[in-house]
């Protein structure tokens, strides 16, 4: 479809540190943000206006770590789970998401990476309508078989820069999940950092004096803090202690209600403030269908009032990793709960909806509302839920198709 110019009327206008007041803005036929506020951002003839009424304006949300939704999984590697996973994620205000895969085989990670390529084609050309694909996020299988948690043991292995240098050659990897203790895992996050693959930590039993051997060679994420990690203690240290003391490093956070207490967040926020965390979702293919037994990769996964775990595999209160298996939550569930216990004003807070994973990749275009950025945005309601998504300056309504 072809763009064209367009105008948001009235719209309460919240960027990463702004909070703009109400205000117009006008999206030029190139999708792309023209002006906001002031006679630029008025409506000129031929425009297509879309009324605000009273909602919220903010950048669109970028989910870095999912893996699935609708009843479909990215590592099905098939056309029919990435269009139906594309055009769920515009329901819930996500306009880029990374392609998250598991702990697979290298042909079936292969596999992912060429469905990524075909649906961005496909977007690219209007053959789908769907949120914008910024690349893909191994999350696995370079970890350690005591932390495998809900990734299947059967396919984990050393961390091996050469094999994701192979699947980048397929379709671009942005982030490498990893276990930095393992074998060769202090030469793999270097070499993958100098090729511009930003290393997360994660599924690992890392002590402190790990962790700081991986940052000083280039790790800069952790994956789902706190979850498949050793716990942080007074007298020794883990990765979750220097997660939260490291300026330079971002955490992945999943605000369900099941993976981190309300206590817990409150101190991420705290001690990373609100340039330092990422919102992800961790969702499964259950994510938006009803309760009931699933699979992820490989493994069955049942989902019973929110929760998902792993069916095989009873529940241990003193178990270090515990049996559940990725979430069901939508974006906007994680960031109503994050906005409400993370202190922060919503200009602050909604950094952590998309700012800091797109600053961490590098990607500069889009995540704010000025002129110049690409017109990835949502309209949400006071419960910020999305009511209306522009992905490239093209309105879809409520999160459908783009009409």
């Amino acid at each position: 479809m072809q763009n064209l110019s367009l105008c948001i009327r009235k719209a309460h206008v919240v960027a990463p540190g702004r909070d703009l007041g109400v205000a117009d803005v006008r999206v030029g036929a190139d999708g792309r943000i023209a002006a906001v506020g002031g006679a630029d951002a008025a409506p000129r003839s031929g425009d297509e206006i879309v009324d605000a009424d009273g909602l919220t304006l903010l950048p669109g949300f970028v989910d870095i770590h999912s893996h699935g939704r609708g009843g479909f999984d990215f590592s099905d590697a098939t056309d029919e789970a990435f269009d139906a996973i594309g055009r769920g994620k515009l329901a819930d205000g996500v306009t880029s998401f990374l392609a998250t895969g598991l702990t697979l085989p290298e042909d079936g990670l292969a596999a992912l990476c060429r469905a990524t390529e075909r649906y961005k084609a496909r977007v690219a050309s209007g053959a789908a309508v769907g949120a914008h694909c910024l690349g893909v996020h191994l999350e696995g299988p370079f970890f350690n078989p005591k932390m495998a948690g809900a990734q299947n043991p059967a396919f984990l292995r050393d961390p091996d820069a050469a094999m994701v240098k192979r699947l980048h050659a397929i379709s671009p990897v942005r982030i490498v999940s990893l276990a930095p203790e393992l074998p060769g895992a202090e030469e793999c996050i270097r070499e993958l950092a100098e090729a511009g693959i930003v290393v997360s930590g994660g599924h690992s039993e890392a002590g402190y004096a790990a962790f700081e051997s991986a940052r000083a060679a280039g790790m800069r994420h952790l994956t789902h803090f706190c979850n498949a990690m050793l716990p942080a203690h007074h007298l020794r240290p883990t990765m979750v202690n220097g997660g939260l003391v490291a300026d330079d490093v971002r955490v992945e956070i999943i605000c369900d209600g099941v993976h981190l207490s309300d206590a817990m967040i409150r101190l991420v926020a705290k001690a990373k403030g609100p340039a330092g965390a990422m919102l992800v979702t961790d969702a499964m293919r259950a994510a938006a269908q009803p309760d009931g037994l699933y699979s992820l990769g490989g493994l069955r996964v049942r989902v019973e009032h929110g929760r998902a775990t792993l069916a095989d595999v009873p529940y241990d209160p003193n178990a270090v990793v515990s049996n559940v298996a990725g979430s069901v939550a939508l974006f906007p569930d994680c960031l109503r709960r994050w906005v409400r216990l993370c202190g922060f004003p919503l200009c602050e807070a909604i950094k952590a909806a998309g700012w800091n994973q797109l600053r961490s990749l590098g990607v500069r275009d889009r995540g704010d509302i000025a002129p110049g950025q690409r017109a990835d945005l949502v309209l949400v309601d006071d419960r910020l839920s999305p009511q209306r998504v522009l992905v490239g300056g093209v309105p879809c309504q409520g999160g459908a198709p783009c009409a």
